[in-house]
C-alpha cells in the first residue's frame, strides 16, 4: 500500500540533467546569436551590452532550479519567448519590458507593510 503514494513521472524532454542543462545553453546560446537583431528590428533604446546583460540576468534567475522537469517547462517557455521575438510577434513594449518589471516584493516589516495598508 506504500507502493501507491510513490508515482513516478515522465520527464518532458530531458531524461537527466546533464541533457536538461544542454537544452537549457542550446536556449541561451540562440538568444546570444539574435542580440543585435533584437535591438535592430525592435528599435529599443539599449546597446547590445545591455540586452547581454538582462538576458544573463533572466537566465541567472532560474539558476538554482533543479528539477529537470521545471528545467525542461522553462526552456520550452524560453524557446516560445524567443520565436516570438524572432518572428516579431512580440513588440517593442513587450522587449522593454524586461527593464521594468512589474513585480514588487511584499514589504516584511512593520512599517512598510502599515505604509501599504496591509494586516
Amino acid at each position: 500500500m506504500a507502493s501507491v503514494g510513490c508515482k513516478i513521472v515522465r520527464p518532458l524532454m530531458s531524461t537527466d540533467y546533464c541533457e536538461a542543462h544542454r537544452r537549457v545553453i542550446g536556449l541561451y546560446r540562440a538568444f546570444y546569436r539574435y542580440i543585435p537583431y533584437i535591438v535592430k528590428f525592435h528599435d529599443i533604446p539599449k546597446n547590445e551590452e545591455q540586452v547581454r546583460w538582462k538576458i544573463r540576468e533572466l537566465f541567472y534567475r532560474n539558476a538554482c532550479v533543479t528539477d529537470i522537469r521545471v528545467i525542461d517547462l522553462l526552456v520550452i517557455k524560453g524557446f516560445m519567448d524567443y520565436e516570438e521575438i524572432k518572428n516579431q510577434w512580440a513588440q517593442k513594449c513587450h522587449v522593454m519590458a524586461w527593464w521594468n518589471p512589474t513585480w514588487e516584493p511584499k514589504p516584511v516589516d512593520f512599517l512598510n507593510k502599515f505604509i501599504q495598508g496591509l494586516d
